[in-house]
């Protein structure tokens, strides 16, 4: 059994009308942790939008969004696992802080080359796979620290509020990027989004992590502590669950995200300011979703919560891809990232909740994998079929499809839901072997 993280810094005060989020910020080490977090949050989702507008400009494909998009995120499923167990075995904040020096050394050599004017498509696919893969190896460990910051009782409010300030910076990152496209080069954007990367690195030293040594330095290679994380979601039902229904969405919602530019562009007559317009109305459903959970602050009806999230996605997207009207599809894409938070944000939070600490690292790895990399095998596909079928008809197709394995998944999320929302303890049960 594990204990709970230090209450140095906490405010023993009643979060009133705040809930949830008073309860988690009310830890000292969490909100310096949120903070600089959000800061270069904004700035990764300036760096996408650079990255994605800068790709269409280029090429003016459908296909090469989606093998940047591919290149860029596919690194989450050859690394994220191995990142798990690195953070098991050494402690998160120690690996947070060497891959985020690299993440800050790769975004201003972006900079430079684009301000420069060396770049060229392939240069740009390469540094995405660069950063992809620091981003890999930087994402298990970042949403694992969360749980060494607050005690178990608010951790929902903190993974919802961490969830509400990513998406957030969903919204403030494009629109910023849009404004900035229109006024300065593209080198310079990059520039700023490597500030704002820089500025975390140095927030991090201001942190400290009470991961104990002798708990993670276990006498397996690191091979098999990945293996073991692997049959651990196995064997656990109700975890094996949430990652069927990530699994769906990541291969059948997501992507189109990565597809947005093109929306922007060839359905809507737009430009960049499109584009931004529809990643903002993602931002802001996601974002007004996050702080709905964050003040719920509760796992009581998660399940529920997650398996109709499913299925109101499916919908809601499907109706975005069938019109060429771009004032309806915003509000079609508000729904989209209102209910694709709700089961991001659910799905973790009930992992964690059920999940033994000495593997929770791994398992997250598996949840960020299905989250991102399952979506860049999407990009990649759905970018190729909409070069022989169009971008509307391969959306609504792979859209639609979710509603059928929505069926399974209310059944089988009422049977598990008592399980997965279980409150009583520290430590949850073992998975069977």
């Amino acid at each position: 059994m594990t204990s709970a993280p230090p209450s140095d810094g906490r405010s023993e005060r009643p979060a009133g009308l705040f809930g949830g989020i008073g309860r988690a910020l009310s830890h000292r080490m969490y909100r310096r942790y949120w903070t600089g977090n959000a800061v270069s949050t904004v700035g990764r989702w300036i760096f996408r939008t650079a990255l994605a507008w800068l790709v269409w400009e280029i090429t003016h494909s459908a296909a090469w969004l989606g093998i940047v998009a591919f290149a860029e995120i596919f690194p989450m499923v050859l690394l994220s696992v191995f990142a798990g167990a690195v953070s098991d075995r050494f402690g998160p904040l120690r690996l947070i802080k060497a891959v985020q020096l690299g993440i800050c050394i790769t975004a201003t050599l972006f900079a430079a080359l684009v301000l420069s004017g060396l770049i060229n498509i392939w240069i740009v696919m390469a540094l995405a796979i660069v950063y992809g893969s620091l981003e890999a190896l930087s994402t298990p460990p970042r949403v694992a620290y969360v749980h060494a910051l607050v005690p178990k009782q608010d951790l929902s409010a903190a993974i919802a509020l961490g969830s509400a300030m990513f998406n957030a910076s969903r919204v403030i990152g494009p629109a910023i990027a849009g404004v900035l496209l229109l006024a300065i080069d593209t080198g310079a954007v990059f520039a700023i989004a490597a500030a704002t990367f820089i500025q975390f690195y140095i927030v991090m030293f201001f942190l400290t992590d009470d991961h104990r040594g002798g708990e993670a330095k276990m006498s397996f290679a690191l091979l098999r502590d990945m293996w073991q994380g692997c049959v651990y979601v196995w064997n656990h039902p109700g975890i094996r669950f949430l990652m069927t229904v990530l699994t769906a969405i990541g291969l059948l919602i997501r992507p189109f995200m990565e597809l947005l530019p093109g929306f922007s562009a060839e359905v809507f007559g737009r430009g960049s300011e499109g584009f931004a317009m529809l990643l903002s109305s993602i931002g802001a459903g996601a974002m007004v979703a996050s702080l709905w959970l964050a003040h719920r602050g509760r796992t009581e009806g998660l399940t529920r919560l997650v398996t109709w999230a499913l299925a109101i996605q499916g919908v809601a997207l499907t109706l975005f891809a069938v019109t060429d009207i771009i004032w309806l599809a915003i509000p079609c894409l508000l729904v989209v990232g209102f209910f694709m938070l709700t089961a991001g944000v659910g799905s973790q939070t009930l992992i964690q909740n059920v999940c033994e600490s000495r593997v929770r690292s791994r398992v997250l790895s598996l949840f960020i994998l299905l989250s991102w990399g399952l979506p860049a095998i999407g990009a990649l596909v759905a970018g190729w079929l909409s070069e022989f079928f169009g971008l509307q008809l391969t959306i609504a197709v792979g859209a639609a499809a979710t509603l059928v394995i929505w069926l399974w998944a209310r059944r089988a999320g009422h049977r598990l839901a008592a399980a997965l929302e279980r409150v009583e303890g520290d430590e949850p049960p073992p998975a069977k072997a």
